[in-house]
């Protein structure tokens, strides 16, 4: 089969549009088949991981050879839809990369013309990010506070992330309340400016060393992520309310949808107790204790984030100009190419496909 497909032969501009517009969402896969070439073997291909995941990506890429997808900002457009809180991206800027055309000539249509490429090409980037094929790991990288503790250091939020640290129990405890609707936060920075959380997971601590093993959870607990401004935080994700379950176990709380935490801050907040610590050691108050923390998902190291004078407002970095893989692709090939080769290497996949 001959390479360097260019689809832009078979389609006029609307009908290319409407195509790539219907992509928000992979079950479209049937709808799109129907009007492409023949020269594509789509029963073959929707049975392939690396189609089914990866055709998102690869039809912005794609596209790149249309000014159609620049000009309705298909990219960004297919981003905020998956991820609402990029609404608040001020501009783009590619950190990463050589600048192009510094002396742009043709005047402000050109200049304009170039902006919007510059956004294409950094969204293109997010959307093969998220498309990643690297597998859900731990994303908090370390504690900032807990709204208050008992006894510090010994029951701090330190010991939430730690396995284990010399000592027969590790866990935070908040300072006691006399009313049991009162509640608490532990706060944790993330590995990343951009990070896509799928799953919090939290396990209440058991006291085995209180009569009856008392389990200091709470009634509910609900997330925010975002980032900090100055002394306080600025929240761009806040979920529903979860219920928690009076037990030691490390219990996962699955997001909805996956959130795109933009800053890098993870709040949750632990929300009515139900426990106080037995007699003889009993003070009559209520505490919440908590084990262990997890943060699941995917950092996005590629890109960070600069806050603007209105903290609703922020500016997306690329700083990175290697790809990550897309789900079970193995093409050594493709693992460090320039923002530009997008094109490139989406046609080389699938003519390898087919």
């Amino acid at each position: 089969m001959e390479t360097g497909l260019d689809i832009s032969n078979y389609f006029n501009r609307d009908v290319s549009l409407k195509i790539m517009t219907c992509l928000d969402d992979l079950s479209y896969i049937d709808s799109v088949s129907s009007v492409f070439p023949d020269w594509l073997n789509w029963g073959e291909l929707k049975q392939l991981d690396v189609f089914r995941d990866s055709i998102l990506v690869l039809f912005i890429n794609f596209v790149e050879k249309f000014h159609l997808a620049i000009d309705d900002r298909l990219a960004k457009n297919l981003c905020l839809s998956k991820f609402p809180q990029l609404s608040r991206v001020d501009h783009v800027v590619e950190h990463c990369c050589i600048a192009r055309n510094p002396w742009v000539e043709g005047g402000s249509s050109n200049m304009e013309w170039e902006t919007l490429k510059k956004e294409h090409r950094v969204y293109a980037f997010l959307a093969r990010g998220c498309k990643s094929s690297a597998e859900s790991e731990h994303c908090i990288s370390e504690p900032i506070e807990a709204s208050s503790t008992h006894l510090h250091p010994l029951e701090a939020i330190e010991n939430t992330l730690e396995e284990f640290n010399g000592v027969p129990w590790s866990y935070w405890s908040s300072e006691g309340q006399i009313n049991p609707a009162v509640p608490e936060t532990l706060t944790y920075k993330l590995v990343a400016d951009l990070c896509v959380i799928t799953e919090i997971r939290i396990k209440p601590f058991q006291a085995n060393f209180q009569p009856g093993s008392p389990i200091y959870s709470a009634r509910s607990v609900r997330f925010r992520m975002g980032h900090s401004l100055r002394d306080d935080y600025v929240w761009t994700y806040t979920s529903d309310e979860f219920p928690m379950v009076q037990e030691a176990d490390l219990q996962p709380f699955t997001l909805p949808e996956p959130v795109l935490c933009i800053g890098g801050i993870l709040q949750i907040e632990l929300r009515g107790r139900v426990q106080a610590p037995p007699p003889p050691q009993g003070d009559g108050l209520f505490y919440i204790c908590v084990e262990r923390v997890q943060g699941v998902g995917r950092p996005l190291s590629s890109f960070g984030i600069e806050i603007r004078e209105d903290p609703e407002k922020f500016v997306l970095k690329a700083l990175s100009c290697t790809h990550p893989p897309l789900p079970e692709e193995t093409r050594e090939d493709d693992s460090g190419q320039d923002l530009d080769s997008d094109v490139d290497s989406a046609e080389s996949c699938i003519t390898d496909l087919t």
